[in-house]
C-alpha cells in the first residue's frame, strides 16, 4: 500500500492513474454512444434499452460508482499535474512556440473544464432531476424516446451539445494518443499509426454523438 501511494505521488504515477481512469471513461463514452444510437431503431427499442439499464439495479449503481471514482481520479490527477508543472516553472515563457504539438493538446485544459460542466448539465437535462429546456414536461425514464425528441427539438440545446461533442473529440484524440506514451507503449515505428487510430476513433465518437441531436432537429427522429 505504501509503495502504491508513493508511486501515485510521483509525476509518472499521476499520469498513469489519469491514463487508466481516462481509459475507463473512454470505454463508457463509446458504450453510451452505441446505446443512444438505438434511437434510430424506434421508440420501443430505445425505451426498452433505458428500462433494461434501470432493471440492472445494484449492477447499475456499481457501474455508476466506478465511473464516478474514475472521473474524480481523472480530475484530481489532472489538477495536481497542472499545479506541479506550474510550480516547476513559476516564471512564464517570454515567447513560447508550439511548433510540435496539436490544437487538441493546446486546448486540453479548456476541453477538460468544458466537459466537466457539460457532464453536470447533461445529467441534469436527461437523468436527474430531468429538466425540460422548453415548453414540455420531462417524462419518466421509461419514456426516454419522448425526452430525447423534446430535448433536442430546441436549436440552442442542439448547438450546445454539438459544441460539447467537438470538445469531447479533441479531448479523446489527445488523451488516447497520450495514453500510449504514458504507459511506455510509444514507438517511433508505430507512433503515426497510433495517432491516426486515435484521430479515427475520436472522429467516430464525435460524429456519432453529433448525429444524435441533429437527427431530431433535421426531422430524422420524431
Amino acid at each position: 500500500m505504501q509503495k502504491a501511494l508513493t508511486f501515485i505521488d510521483t509525476t509518472i504515477g499521476k499520469k498513469v492513474v489519469m491514463a487508466l481512469s481516462g481509459l475507463v471513461l473512454f470505454g463508457f463514452v463509446i458504450g453510451h454512444m452505441v446505446g443512444n444510437l438505438q434511437v434510430f431503431l424506434g421508440p420501443e427499442v430505445f425505451n426498452d434499452y433505458a428500462v433494461g439499464l434501470h432493471d440492472l439495479g445494484v449492477l447499475l449503481w456499481i457501474a455508476r460508482i466506478v465511473l464516478l471514482a474514475c472521473l474524480l481520479l481523472h480530475v484530481v490527477m489532472a489538477l495536481q499535474l497542472v499545479n506541479r508543472a506550474a510550480a516547476a516553472r513559476p516564471v512564464g515563457y517570454k515567447m513560447k512556440v508550439n511548433d510540435r504539438t496539436t490544437f487538441a493538446a493546446l486546448t486540453m485544459k479548456f476541453s477538460g473544464i468544458t466537459l466537466l460542466f457539460f457532464l453536470l448539465y447533461h445529467l441534469a437535462h436527461f437523468t436527474f432531476p430531468g429538466v425540460a429546456m422548453g415548453a414540455y414536461e420531462h417524462q419518466h425514464y421509461s419514456q426516454v424516446y419522448t425526452n430525447f425528441v423534446n430535448g433536442f427539438s430546441i436549436p440552442w440545446v442542439v448547438g450546445l451539445y454539438i459544441a460539447a461533442m467537438i470538445s469531447l473529440g479533441l479531448h479523446l484524440y489527445h488523451g488516447s494518443y497520450s495514453l500510449f506514451q504514458t504507459m511506455g507503449l510509444n514507438n517511433p515505428l508505430r507512433n503515426e499509426t497510433v495517432k491516426s487510430l486515435a484521430q479515427f476513433v475520436a472522429l467516430v465518437v464525435t460524429v456519432g454523438n453529433i448525429i444524435l441531436p441533429l437527427s431530431v432537429l433535421l426531422g430524422l427522429v420524431q
